[in-house]
């Protein structure tokens, strides 16, 4: 059976600065057969400054369902889809995910423009740890939910990044040093870059305050860099992880051993073998 002829292509479209976009993205927005828009309007006005004429149809979180069976039918019939959001690479907190998923499956070619993201632009500037990070999108609006949801995030590790509107920066920065703690480091990117992009840095508490003196910060798109949690010093008694080890290689393998002991007592498993290696080189009588 013959592969579908029809293509879909995820296109990245500046966050703010229209020279952001890539050739590459520019040849499919204007050789598309059709453009899936998060905001037809948006979307729209992004074409017409370019000097594009396109088809446009919305795709968006409240009628992707609706949309896709449509939207695979003219993929059948090998139209050109580009799919793009209101700013930034798509699916990032960003629908898209359902028609991506369903065209791969039904084996036509889904190919992703790569440029501009909020979140890779704020990390870079952030100064923050970026290696590892969680991204977490926007927080829920309601206040209750909203703390749950950064209790669970209270001691994750990684760099954490949020998105936040301006209505709810003041609320969403005191909740944020409430739960995760006003000394930790953060960074908000505001307006990342507009003419009037800016980046705030300082601990939870600093920013939490100068949120509620600067209407400034509660103007235009945010986006938040945190720290993440600091290790967990863990208190072990030294006494007790021995015991268990000199127990536990009477009856198990080494690794296991360690492994239990280390449940047991609270230690790290590396630490609980190393213990293990230790007491096996001492009845070899090595030093």
């Amino acid at each position: 059976m013959a592969k579908p002829s029809g293509r879909l292509q995820v296109v990245a479209t500046p966050i703010g600065n229209m020279a952001d976009l890539s050739s590459r993205a520019r040849q499919a927005l204007e050789t598309a057969s059709l453009v899936a828009a998060e905001d037809t309007r948006h979307t729209l006005a992004l074409l017409t400054a370019l000097g594009i004429s396109r088809p446009l149809v919305s795709l968006h979180a409240h009628n992707e369902s609706q949309r896709v069976p449509e939207l695979l039918a003219r993929l059948e019939a090998g139209e050109h889809i580009a799919l793009v959001s209101d700013a930034g690479t798509p699916l990032l907190s960003d629908p898209g995910a359902e028609l991506v998923s369903r065209a791969a499956r039904a084996g036509f070619e889904v190919t992703c423009l790569p440029g501009p993201s909020a979140i890779t632009t704020a990390l870079a500037v952030a100064g923050l740890p970026a290696s590892r990070f969680c991204f977490e999108g926007f927080l829920p609006a309601r206040e209750g939910e909203r703390r749950a949801v950064l209790a669970q995030l209270a001691h994750e590790p990684r760099t954490l990044v949020f998105f936040e509107g301006p209505h709810r920066i003041v609320q969403t920065l005191a909740d944020l040093a409430s739960e995760l703690g006003g000394d930790r480091q953060a960074v908000i990117a505001r307006e990342l870059t507009k003419a009037y992009e800016t980046l705030y840095r300082g601990s939870l508490a600093e920013l939490a305050s100068r949120a509620r003196e600067d209407e400034n910060l509660q103007r235009g798109e945010l986006t938040l860099v945190v720290q993440g949690a600091p290790p967990v010093v863990r208190d072990v008694d030294a006494q007790l992880l021995r015991r268990a080890v000199e127990l536990l290689v009477k009856e198990l393998p080494p690794a296991r051993a360690a492994a239990i002991a280390a449940q047991l007592t609270g230690a790290r498993r590396s630490e609980a073998y190393a213990l293990v290696t230790r007491l096996a080189d001492t009845e070899r009588g090595k030093p």
